[in-house]
């Protein structure tokens, strides 16, 4: 939508932010820090106040709350027999932070080089390090490359359930070693998971950056939904948004900026003429700039659940029934403590797939219960569990209008298994979880396979299981990639820029040019502490010389050799 620069808004500021997730909570705080710049956040969804998000243990109800969640799903998946998966994104202050499953991974070294070599320059690990430091408040630092002084409390799991301590030494059995810290330089191997949990509460960005920066004067939110971005000729003067039944023009004197999430930043672009200038025009929208790219490039994580039978009364099962819930609830409200403070997925690991592949592709959840992610399913019985999955498929999908209308939700494509190698990864996947659960630590515990259950062994078998059951890891990115601006499918360069237009920024998880290691909420929060100081113009932190490790016989075995 073009507009005159006479336009007189409703409200204005400096900089005005969409979104107030991972990556916006953070940009709201940094931008306002110096109370040098007027900050404006708009944000659709409602408080985050409650046992239902910041109960940590509760992290399968909000994600299925209307109230919380945008509600999206996708398309029939065509390689997953025409299933449509859930796709949720946080509806709410804190955007997913405050919906996600609280597991804190940063990704590995090779990733964020990856993203330099895609075109992203100035975002490889040594670049990208500092700022995760700068974010960090973690008592993990052995080698010095964690922050210990930042607002985002990161915690390992300590929780005293045997099975965690069977799923790290039965990989060590197996062969793959572990780490102290895999958010450190060494994030092969099994180790104990770290979260962003604080004194038995959720410590989601809002809590960790939004909820004290609004204590300033210069840095406001509004509730509203976001409609499209207003321009005059080819710059950004403010956003549309629709509240209280009437449309408002919130103008921005410097910048807009779009953290609105995988799925909403590129409708927003879009809706915004910025985009595929074919499909553009399909929905009667004036193209401001053609970019082929945005929308595209759709990636996430797909897991599966491989369970087992355990032979102890230890599992979270005798915890499922409501007396026990109802009492975890009340420890919960009175001392912010006991099995309500934790998300329970307190084990992990990270481990490469075959010899010749340089650092980890596979990564693995453990829970000591058999139930699915969303708390709906669990076995009746006793069991412990493995999410497991690739990292790095080469699958990609999309997200397009379906209309020219905000309300509207975009169609979402995910393109899940459309690579032969996604097949082959994930039939190796299963097979290796049955030979780590096959490890004599495991001996004491160790029941009937529960899924995908003894019988399923040969590669049309194990296929059937995939097509069947693969879920997402609820992990979207990609849409509006990072990239040279000379690369025709970028969509922001690498100060987070929107190619072809001035004055608008997209910074959250929609910028990764590939997907990295492990969950993103903390990959976005760097994304949102790295775009502040390019929005500001001051010099990028120094960077890093700290040398992550390789294993260093990783052409030769996929172990520790």
């Amino acid at each position: 939508m073009t507009a005159s620069s006479d336009i007189t808004p409703d409200l204005s500021a400096d900089y005005v932010i969409v979104g107030s997730g991972s990556a916006g909570a953070v940009m709201a705080d940094r931008l306002s820090a110096d109370g040098k710049h007027s900050v404006l956040v708009i944000e659709y969804g409602g408080s985050d106040i409650g046992p239902f998000i910041q109960m940590p243990a509760a992290l399968s109800f909000p994600m299925n709350m209307e109230t919380y969640d945008w509600g999206y799903q996708t398309e029939p998946e065509p390689h997953l027999g025409g299933r449509k998966l859930a796709a949720p994104r946080g509806k709410v202050i804190g955007g997913s932070s405050s919906i996600n499953g609280m597991v804190y991974v940063r990704g590995h070294a090779g990733d964020f080089d990856h993203w330099e070599e895609a075109g992203a320059k100035g975002w490889s690990y040594a670049d990208v390090l500092p700022y995760f430091k700068r974010m960090e408040n973690s008592s993990s630092n052995e080698d010095g490359s964690r922050g210990t002084d930042g607002p985002l409390n990161v915690k390992k799991g300590s929780s005293p359930n045997p099975l965690f301590d069977a799923f790290i030494k039965a990989g060590e059995q197996a062969g793959f070693g572990v780490t102290p810290d895999y958010n450190g330089l060494k994030q092969e191997g099994f180790s104990r998971f770290q979260h962003t949990i604080h004194k038995g509460r959720r410590w989601s960005t809002a809590n960790a950056y939004l909820k004290p920066a609004l204590k300033r004067q210069n840095l406001n939110m509004v509730r509203g939904l976001a409609e499209r971005v207003r321009f005059n000729g080819k710059k950004a003067i403010g956003v549309d948004i629709a509240r209280g039944g009437t449309t408002q023009f919130i103008g921005a004197n410097k910048e807009v900026i779009l953290a609105a999430s995988a799925f909403n930043s590129p409708k927003l672009l879009m809706l915004s003429g910025i985009g595929p200038a074919a499909h553009l025009k399909e929905h009667g929208i004036e193209v401001i700039a053609d970019r082929p790219g945005v929308g595209s490039n759709l990636q996430d994580h797909l897991e599966l659940y491989i369970q087992q039978e355990c032979t102890q009364p230890i599992s979270l099962y005798s915890k499922l029934n409501l007396f026990s819930k109802g009492l975890i609830g009340l420890e919960w409200l009175l001392n912010k403590s006991g099995d309500g403070a934790t998300n329970h997925f307190e084990a992990c690991a990270f481990v490469r797939s075959k010899a010749g592949v340089p650092y980890p592709d596979i990564q693995y959840h453990f829970l000591p219960v058999a139930i699915r992610y969303d708390g709906k399913a669990a076995a009746p019985t006793h069991g412990f569990q493995a999410h497991v999955g690739p990292m790095r498929s080469e699958s990609r999908g999309h997200v397009r209008l379906t209309s020219n209308d905000p309300t509207a939700k975009p169609s979402i494509l995910f393109n899940y298994m459309s690579k032969e190698e996604d097949w082959a990864d994930f039939r190796h996947c299963i097979r290796l979880t049955r030979e780590i659960f096959g490890q004599e630590a495991f001996d004491p515990y160790r029941g009937y396979e529960i899924q995908p259950g003894e019988d399923v062994q040969t590669d049309e078998q194990l296929n059937q299981f995939i097509s069947e059951h693969a879920e997402s890891a609820y992990h979207p990115c990609g849409t509006c990639k990072m990239g040279d601006p000379k690369d025709k499918t970028a969509v922001v360069d690498p100060e987070c820029n929107v190619i072809g237009v001035e004055g608008l920024r997209v910074a959250d998880s929609s910028i990764f040019p590939r997907i990295p290691n492990g969950n993103l909420n903390g990959p976005s929060i760097m994304v949102g502490e790295k775009a502040s100081d390019h929005i500001l113009g001051v010099d990028p932190l120094p960077r890093s010389n700290q040398e992550p490790w390789f294993n260093p016989d990783w052409e030769k075995t996929d172990r520790i050799a």
